[in-house]
């Protein structure tokens, strides 16, 4: 894209207080069409006459500002006068330059060491004259209301306060390229109001906003001129009722005002918070008004699309919790948690949970971005961080079932949309990766050695406590990532043929990373957890796990039905032992049900997930939970918490669990010759335990719906099919038929 302006910055400031960028021009008779081009370096909110212009939040988004930054456009002709006008943008740090990241102290100024703009105002009046205001040297630059604001540490905010001029704004280059923007905008989306004020055993005034949720409190107020308010934020109250903060870690997550002594309307511009509840630590009248609060729900705008309900009143909860995970980290960026000091874009849990992601909300355009961003990181030699974007240069991890999302991502987005466009220009980063992978260890097909994460936080080691947390699975990395050396490849294979591209070399690195993963994992027709830096001669362990058998089977790892169902039964029986309950963790758990049910096992499947004992889905729904948490056991039965350097209590990795219930329950999975549900089997298993249930999805072909009920010992179908589309249809007594655009009835 072509330079549409200069770059300015403040002669000074600019790191941790937003400056205020202005410029007056006149506007004459006859304007026909006003268009504002901007992006920042940090984040901005642009005004124009003092009117806000636009409806997004945190614009424009985080991105890898090293290679590009998105160009936001607005039509601003409403807003115009004739005569004398004022453009104003406020930049704050945002991602760009505050402090972001897990490290302590918090790295700062990861992209840039000052806020910076870039703007183009384009007059355009009827007789064919054009005019064109852009930043330069005559922009000046100022300090303002917001004395400081920081993504984890909130906002600081004074109404009393005159602007400051810092002077002319000083003309400055960043190397990034201004690109068309293809996101998502991120928008206030939904306004709750309290369900309660408590008054917490130590005396706190604490308000209860009945859901937990990313964004921020908002408050209308006319308090004494100079009167303080400051808001903390917390997901949970403690066993004896008390503001609970602990596992925000080093997140400060405070936002503090000073009124100005007229009616304020409060709330940051720059930052946001994970919560559920809200701390009044000042306020500066002894009642609390709860109508004057509300919770302000932000996340990038996605259409939803996909809905499910049964007559199973836990189960719609956790439906409604994978809902509200996903819509708290769907943020510009997919996000582990929007609470603590990380909220990063973590590949893991992205991947494990994409699918779900697209059955909910139409992401296209939100994951688009995403994996634009992905592909500029990608290093030379193929390798992925483990999460996107990067922070600080040096601070990376390469680690399997995370960076796999440069193959699993894509590919999951194609099922769900068909875009080949898409899945084209991801095509190269999955063929890197996968090079990588096949580079990576001493062993040519197999990935040993490296420093992954694992089946994070699985519950099936015996040497963790609080005292001594231990976040690895207890099945071996080594088998973790050769599993999926060879699923991703398996993947690419599949991509390659969807474009036209000849793979022969990937279909074969396939058979030979297969071939030497059941050389080395498999023998005699049993799983071997072999451990890390195992050689020939050590002796062999008798370990087993669910994870390591759900990849096997998941993945296409065994060799023959005997072989598949001797991995079935074990893993069955592995389940079964641990009184119907999982032990899986990010790894394991995606794939638990889907290898129990594909395999004969969906009864089995439907145990786990109503069990009601941790670790278990429905744990943390029989504790009250609104969003999916990070530890299944987050909080104890005693009320106790896990230890509060790893208890994020808006985790939505887990939530991957509804693309078992919408493929399995419900019975509806794309078919990759016809992606975006042109055709899709539809394979209900129902279960009486749900009572009945029923689910739809919006797609491009139309409305796909499913239900089933039952009535005494039969159960009754309802299926409907959109014109356009081919659903072939297997119940489970068998019978099966293919069926075109319409609704059907069956009952057996």
């Amino acid at each position: 894209m072509k330079k549409i302006a200069e770059w300015i910055e403040a002669p000074s400031g600019g790191d941790g207080t937003p400056i205020i960028f202005s410029r007056r021009f006149s506007a004459r008779q006859g304007l026909r069409r006003a268009q504002l081009l901007i992006t920042s370096v940090g984040l901005f909110v642009a005004e124009l006459n003092g009117r806000r212009i636009g409806d997004e939040v945190l614009a424009p988004g985080w991105t890898s500002y090293k290679t590009r930054i998105p160009l936001k456009r607005y039509d601003v002709s409403e807003g115009i006068a004739e005569g004398e006008n004022l453009l104003s943008v406020t930049v704050g740090p945002g991602w760009a330059v505050g402090a972001i990241g897990i490290a302590i102290p918090h790295p700062k100024r990861n992209y840039s060491d000052r806020v910076k703009l870039i703007a183009r105002l384009e007059l355009t009046y009827e007789d064919g004259e054009r005019e064109v205001l852009t930043t330069d040297g005559s922009w000046d630059s100022a300090e303002g209301p917001i004395r400081a604001s920081d993504i984890y540490d909130g906002e600081t905010v004074d109404l009393t306060f005159s602007p400051r001029s810092l002077g002319k704004a000083a003309v400055t280059d960043f190397p990034a390229l201004i690109t068309r923007d293809e996101g998502a905008p991120i928008r206030e989306q939904e306004r709750l109001a309290p369900v309660a004020v408590l008054t917490t055993p130590k005396g706190e005034r604490v308000i209860d906003f009945g859901q937990n949720l990313a964004g921020y409190a908002e408050i209308r107020i006319r308090g004494p001129r100079g009167g303080v308010i400051v808001v903390d934020h917390a997901e949970v109250l403690d066993s004896d009722g008390n503001f609970y903060t602990d596992n925000l870690r080093y997140a400060r997550c405070r936002n503090e005002y000073i009124l100005s002594g007229k009616e304020d309307l409060i709330k940051p511009s720059f930052t946001f918070q994970g919560f559920r509840y809200i701390r009044l630590t000042e306020y500066p009248f002894e009642h609390v008004d709860p109508s004057a609060f509300r919770a302000v729900v932000i996340h990038s705008d996605m259409k939803r699309t996909g809905h499910f309900s049964c007559g199973n009143p836990l189960v719609n909860q956790l439906y409604h919790n994978v809902i509200w995970g996903q819509k708290s980290n769907y943020i510009d960026v997919p996000t582990d948690c929007p609470q603590r000091n990380e909220r990063l874009g973590w590949t893991g849990d992205t991947q494990v949970f994409c699918r779900t992601g697209a059955l909910n909300f139409d992401v296209s355009r939100f994951f688009r971005k995403w994996l634009t961003t992905m592909r500029d990181e990608q290093r030379e030699d193929g390798a992925v961080n483990c999460y996107v974007p990067m922070i600080a240069e040096g601070h990376s991890r390469i680690s399997a079932a995370w960076a796999d999302a440069a193959c699993i991502v894509p590919f999951e987005m194609y099922l769900a949309y068909g875009d080949r466009r898409d899945l084209a220009k991801n095509f190269t980063m999955m063929k890197k990766w996968v090079d990588y992978m096949h580079g990576a260890g001493p062993e040519e097909f197999l990935w040993l050695g490296g420093l992954h994460f694992g089946d994070w936080l699985a519950q099936d080691r015996d040497d963790v406590s609080d005292d001594a947390p231990t976040y690895l699975g207890k099945t071996p990395t080594d088998l973790i990532a050769s599993a999926y050396f060879a699923y991703s490849t398996s993947l690419t294979v599949r991509a390659g043929e969807v474009l036209g591209e000849n793979v022969e070399e990937y279909r074969i690195l396939y058979k030979n990373v297969v071939s030497a993963f059941r050389a080395r994992f498999i023998r005699d027709g049993k799983l071997l957890l072999l451990p890390n830096g195992w050689k020939e001669g050590d002796a062999i362990p008798e370990d087993e796990t669910q994870t390591g058998y759900a990849l096997v089977l998941t993945f296409g790892l065994f060799e023959g039905d005997a072989e598949r169902r001797r991995f079935a039964d074990r893993l069955a029986t592995l389940v079964r032992e641990n009184g119907n309950r999982l032990t899986t963790g990010f790894v394991g758990t995606p794939y638990l049900l889907h290898a129990l049910s594909e395999n004969g096992y969906v009864s089995l499947a439907y145990d786990l997930l109503l069990q009601k004992e941790a670790p278990s889905w429905l744990y943390s729904v029989t504790r009250g939970a609104t969003t999916m948490w990070e530890h299944w056991d987050g909080i104890r039965e005693d009320g106790s918490f896990r230890n509060p350097n790893m208890n994020s209590f808006n985790h939505y990795a887990y939530g991957a669990v509804y693309d078992w219930i919408f493929g399995v329950a419900m019975g509806i999975k794309p078919c990759a010759e016809a992606p975006a549900f042109r055709e899709f089997s539809l394979a209900p298993h129902p279960d009486p335990r749900l009572g009945h249930a029923e689910t739809s999805l919006e797609t491009k072909y139309g409305r796909i719906s499913v239900r089933w009920y039952y009535k005494g010992e039969t159960v009754f179908y309802e299926f409907t099919v959109p014109e356009g589309a081919t659903a072939h249809l297997t119940l489970p007594s068998g019978y099966s038929e293919t069926l075109k655009g319409g609704t059907y009835l069956f009952a057996e």
